[in-house]
């Protein structure tokens, strides 16, 4: 399988979505675009490996160019990422 560059902006399309909101379960983070697509793409690789430890089905899985891309688990894993950059970082934050 080979990946086509509509496939690929397709994906990184994804991705920034799925990192922003992410991002903003998480209590965001700063940074923008590509920030988000970073936080997307690590999201899809850490949501799927917990998923997998606790044996969990993928819900909603968005096939590009042959390609899968795990929409609600890239979301959990990129939450995830930024809480743990939160905790990692000492950053406090006041919820109001």
């Amino acid at each position: 399988m080979t990946l086509t560059l509509p496939g690929l902006i397709v994906l990184i399309i994804i991705a920034a979505i799925c990192g922003a909101v992410g991002r903003a379960l998480a209590g965001g983070a700063r940074g923008g675009l590509i920030v988000s697509t970073a936080i997307g793409f690590i999201g899809a690789l850490l949501g799927p490996w917990v998923a997998r430890q606790f044996h969990l089905a993928e819900p909603f899985v968005l096939r590009v160019s042959g390609y899968s891309f795990p929409i609600v688990w890239s979301i959990i894993g990129g939450a995830l990422f930024v809480a743990l950059l939160h905790l990692l970082s000492g950053r406090r934050r006041i919820w109001s």
